[in-house]
């Protein structure tokens, strides 16, 4: 999937809106109901942004329910910076691979930025994290959080490799070590790669990686949402190893 060069994305309520402004996101036009006009310009500030008063009963009327709380921003969608910029500083990186639904699109930002990964990084055919689920979901920790898109493997396990990152795929295989006992000895940088929600990781990013790492796993259960892995993953993997 790729982003339209110029393109644009919304973005939903006040506070996301202001989250996106606080990134140095640019807004085109605001469309907004009268209770949180005041809101809406103190978060704009000297900008010349047209902002658009609709009606509460018009808003409402238009889907039948009160769609956008309060706001909603189009907002002009920034140039996405090379995967070498986002990882440069980066000890402990998510990637998401082939991700298609946005809720756990933003749901995995929001675990990377409340837990401790440092960038964030998708591949070609992930859902797109400026969409606008993918973004309310996130509570607006796209904007915090350094990302941008992978290339294809061969080229992006590369640009990992390259970096000084090792690949950790997480995902069932008779070769795993489970995720407490990676930990302990997690290397400097880590590349944590997470598969998509029906099938998981394809057998090229399992092929990329240089560790298939598990979650042990009870009660019958053989793996968790996506997200939810994530969290659990990125908190295990949140310190780095004892010098």
């Amino acid at each position: 999937m790729q982003e339209p060069a110029g393109g644009l994305y919304i973005a939903e309520s006040a506070k996301v809106i202001a989250r996106a402004c606080a990134a140095g996101h640019r807004p085109r036009a605001v469309l907004t109901q009268q209770r949180w006009v005041d809101g809406i310009r103190e978060i704009l500030g000297e900008t010349d942004t047209p902002v658009y008063l609709v009606p509460d009963a018009v808003a409402e009327a238009v889907t039948g329910y009160a769609v956008h709380r309060g706001a909603l921003a189009s907002m002009h969608r920034p140039e996405l910076p090379s995967v070498a910029e986002v990882v440069v500083d980066a000890a402990l990186v998510l990637v998401l691979e082939d991700i298609v639904d946005h809720t756990n699109v933003g749901a995995a930002f929001r675990a990377a930025a409340g837990l401790g990964a440092d960038a964030v990084l998708v591949t070609p055919r992930c859902a797109d994290p400026l969409y606008r689920r993918s973004v309310r979901v996130s509570m607006g920790t796209v904007f915090q959080v350094p990302w941008t898109r992978l290339p294809e493997w061969d080229e992006g396990a590369e640009q990992l490799h390259a970096a000084g990152f090792e690949i950790a795929a997480l995902a069932l295989s008779d070769d795993a070590v489970t995720l407490d006992a990676y930990a302990a000895r997690r290397p400097d940088r880590v590349a944590l790669v997470m598969g998509t929600e029906g099938d998981g990781l394809s057998r090229k990013a399992l092929a990329a990686s240089d560790r298939v790492v598990t979650i042990p796993m009870g009660g019958g259960v053989d793996s968790l949402n996506v997200a939810s892995a994530a969290a659990v993953a990125l908190w295990a993997l949140r310190h780095p190893p004892a010098s």
